[in-house]
C-alpha cells in the first residue's frame, strides 16, 4: 500500500503582543491577522475529529481487505461519512469544489484518496499559527502597556477572545473618561474628540487637550491637527498608550 491514494485500492495578566494600530471588528479573530488563506472555520475541533475518524475507518477497511475479510461494515461507514468529509475538505480547499475522497477504479473496486484528508488535518492543526507566524512584521507592544483607560476596560473581553466587545469597551471607556476630564457631557465620541483636540484656543466651557511637545514645533502641530481628522475618518485616536496630554482651559 504505497502513497495516500489506495486502489481496491480557537492574560491572567500576561503580556499579549498586539499591533498598535489595529482596530478589529471581528469576534474571535486576532487583530494582527495575516490575510486569510482559507475560509473561516465554524468548528475546527469537530472537523478534525471527523477527518481523523475517516482515516481510522479507512485503515480498518484496508486491514480487513488485506486478509480477504468481509469489509461490508467498513465500507458502509466510509460511505456514510463520505458526504460530510467531502463538505469539510471543500470548505478547506475552496479551489477544489468537485473534490471526492471515494471513487471506483477501472474494475469497479473502491478507491480512497487519503491525501486530501491528511492535507485537511494538517490545515486544521496549523491554521491558528498562520496569523502570527506568517503575518508581516509590524510594530507591536504588550497589551498591558496601554493606558489604564484602554486596557482596564478591554482586558476581560480580550482574554476571552471577544475582540469586538473588547474594542467597544475600550472606546466606551475612553469616551467616559474624556467627558469627565473635560467636564463635558454635551458631546461624545467623534465630536467630543474633535472638540478636545481642536487647535483652536480654549473657550469658556470648552477646554482643549494638547499633545506633549513644543506647541510651536511643526511636527507637534501636525500631530495635533491629525487627531480630530483621524477621528472623523472613523479611526481610534492613538492616545491609548501612556503618553500624557495637557489640559488647557
Amino acid at each position: 500500500m504505497k502513497g495516500q491514494t489506495q486502489s481496491e485500492s480557537v492574560p491572567s495578566l500576561r503580556p499579549v503582543s498586539v499591533s498598535v494600530s489595529v482596530h478589529s471588528e471581528h469576534e474571535g479573530s486576532s487583530p494582527s491577522q495575516a490575510p486569510r488563506l482559507y475560509p473561516p472555520c465554524v468548528d475546527r475541533k469537530w472537523m478534525r475529529a471527523r477527518l481523523e475518524g475517516f482515516e481510522e475507518t479507512a485503515a480498518q477497511y484496508w486491514s480487513v481487505r488485506g486478509v480477504n475479510g468481509d469489509t461490508t461494515q467498513e465500507q458502509r461507514c466510509l460511505f456514510e461519512a463520505e458526504p460530510t468529509i467531502n463538505r469539510i475538505l471543500r470548505h478547506l480547499s475552496p479551489d477544489k469544489p468537485d473534490l471526492e475522497v471515494l471513487g471506483e477504479n477501472d474494475w469497479g473496486g473502491l478507491t480512497i484518496d487519503l491525501s486530501q484528508v491528511s492535507r485537511g488535518i494538517g490545515i486544521l492543526a496549523d491554521m491558528d499559527e498562520w496569523a502570527t507566524r506568517l503575518a508581516p512584521e509590524s510594530p507591536s507592544l504588550p497589551a498591558d502597556r496601554f493606558h489604564a483607560w484602554v486596557w482596564g476596560a478591554a482586558q476581560t473581553f480580550w482574554e476571552s477572545a471577544h475582540y469586538r466587545a473588547s474594542v467597544h469597551a475600550a472606546a466606551t471607556s475612553i469616551n467616559a473618561h474624556l467627558q469627565n476630564k473635560l467636564g463635558r457631557r454635551d458631546l461624545s465620541d467623534t465630536k467630543l474628540i474633535q472638540e478636545a483636540f481642536s487647535d483652536k484656543a480654549p473657550e469658556s466651557g470648552k477646554p482643549r487637550l494638547r499633545l506633549p511637545g513644543d506647541p510651536g514645533d511643526p511636527g507637534v502641530q501636525t500631530r495635533q491637527r491629525a487627531v480630530p481628522f483621524s477621528s472623523a475618518k472613523g479611526h481610534t485616536p492613538r492616545f491609548g498608550t501612556r503618553r500624557p496630554t495637557r489640559l488647557v482651559n
